[in-house]
């Protein structure tokens, strides 16, 4: 009868105590409550199309037929350090989780060796002892092999490691889809803003006109005494109001102006000359597509898949500080050739060796390694808070976009009737003050009131384009889950 060796046995314990490696089951995240209701609390926004659904946008990029912002947020994207900083963050994370799988394979080195050395003789300064084998005189010595070693994944530490890499490079992948979305709206906003403040600017300075004519004819009437002198100068005082609002509302779109150069990287002239031909036009009302559900949202979304892999991460670190817990085992090995010349010696021939199989026991840390899995079990919690509060963010900010939407929308029929009821008043009243039946305050009154029902106007429509980018960002910004990161192409500055 044989006898089964010892480390057979040994080996085979090992492949039973394999099978323990699994993660530690914990439950998942919750859905906030307001995930699972059947609709959204705030008004849809209307079905609104774009005028050319084929036209060429950047990638997750759906807003405004406006050539010149869709070449701003393709610059902006091209040349962002915010996103070229995510695409190393990505690289790192991928060269982490082949690292984490490096873990589990045998790792093998090759190794050579030479020596040449000189021995002293037997006693007697004989180069033969007894049984004429010399032992003086110089030998050379050659080696070549392979040495491995392999740590066995008993208890599933290295799956724990490749799970939390894993992990970590989806974050990554998904906080640079993020980034990529918040910079596109960054962009859009930063040229609404503009395209706004032009708008305000062509009113400001057709206001301050007028005013400085009204301030001429008033000098020339009140020297010929036609006009008190306090009606002349109010109109003075009014035509340099009015020129002051002018240079004001120009700084404000000469800061936004900077601020776009920051954004795009272009130079400031080449920007100021491809801003000239559409100032002071806000681009047309855009549309999404069909609203998504509240709980078809949390999949749009690439901060809340962040969130997610962020969880994921922290249960496989939460696994592997438990696996330092437990016994370590690792097998060595090597193969190789030997060779051996001199001093009346050769050997030569192959070598190798199988071990040692060592396997290694924690007794005592002072409870070093415990309090590691009790700080990883608290940073696996903290995970899953987070994404509870990311869930919450997400859909308190698609809610809040659909209200400021709708409101705006609603606002703009109203403003719109103010504006022109409010120019039409102006007009009404420059005419009857030029036949001397209304004041100069009377004209004064109706300027302003026009002017502020135009500036209102012009807001309410920035608002709304603003609330569209706000609802494309709150909606992912065209992310899909497993959607890879593209490295943008680099775009050309205008001439």
């Amino acid at each position: 009868m044989s006898r089964c060796p010892t480390g057979a046995l040994f080996a085979l314990s090992i492949v039973l105590l394999a099978g323990c490696a699994t993660p530690v089951d914990r439950p998942p995240a919750t859905l906030p409550a307001a995930a699972q209701a059947a609709a959204w609390q705030a008004p849809r926004p209307p079905a609104d199309l774009p005028s050319d659904p084929g036209a060429a946008r950047p990638a997750g990029w759906p807003l405004f037929d406006d050539p010149l912002l869709n070449r701003l947020v393709e610059a902006a994207q091209a040349g962002s350090p915010n996103l070229a900083a995510a695409q190393a963050r990505i690289a790192r994370a991928r060269a982490g989780l082949a690292g984490s799988e490096a873990q589990g394979l045998p790792q093998v080195e090759a190794n050579a060796s030479a020596q040449r050395s000189r021995s002293l003789p037997a006693s007697g300064g004989s180069a033969a002892g007894a049984g004429g084998f010399g032992f003086g005189g110089v030998s050379n010595s050659r080696q070549i092999g392979l040495q491995s070693s392999w740590e066995i994944d008993l208890f599933g530490g290295v799956a724990a490691s490749v799970r939390a890499a894993a992990a970590r490079l989806r974050h990554a992948e998904a906080g640079w889809h993020a980034a990529r979305v918040a910079l596109a709206a960054e962009v859009g906003t930063a040229y609404i803003s503009l395209r706004a403040c032009e708008a305000q600017l062509v009113q400001t300075e057709a206001d301050a006109r007028s005013r400085e004519a009204t301030a001429r004819l008033s000098e020339q009437s009140a020297r010929a005494g036609f006009t008190a002198p306090a009606d002349a100068a109010l109109a003075r005082a009014g035509a340099a109001q009015a020129a002051s609002a002018v240079r004001a509302q120009q700084a404000q779109c000469d800061t936004l102006v900077k601020g776009l150069v920051e954004l795009s990287d272009w130079t400031e002239p080449a920007l100021r000359r491809e801003l000239a031909e559409g100032a002071g036009r806000l681009p047309q009302t855009p549309g999404l597509g069909p609203l998504p559900l509240p709980a078809e949202l949390l999949g749009q979304r690439p901060d809340v898949d962040a969130a997610r892999a962020a969880v994921e991460a922290a249960a496989a670190d939460a696994d592997l500080t438990r696996r330092d817990e437990k016994p370590r085992l690792s097998l060595g090995g090597s193969i190789g050739r030997s060779v051996t010349r001199g001093g009346g010696f050769d050997a030569e021939g192959g070598v190798w060796s199988l071990g040692p199989l060592t396997l290694s026991l924690p007794l005592f840390d002072g409870g070093r390694r415990r309090a590691a899995s009790a700080g990883a079990e608290a940073a696996y919690d903290e995970a899953l808070a987070q994404l509870q509060g990311t869930l919450r963010q997400a859909l308190r900010e698609v809610e809040t976009a659909l209200v400021a939407l709708d409101a705006s929308a609603a606002r703009e029929p109203a403003l719109q009737a103010a504006a022109e009821g409010f120019e039409a008043a102006r007009r009404a009243t420059e005419a009857r003050q030029r036949g001397g039946l209304a004041s100069l305050l009377d004209l004064e009154t109706a300027r302003r009131n026009a002017l502020q029902a135009r500036g209102a106007l012009i807001e309410v429509q920035r608002e709304r384009a603003s609330a569209w980018i706000t609802l494309y960002r709150s909606l992912g910004g065209g992310w899909r889950p497993g959607e890879a990161p593209r490295a943008a192409a680099r775009a050309g500055t205008p001439d």
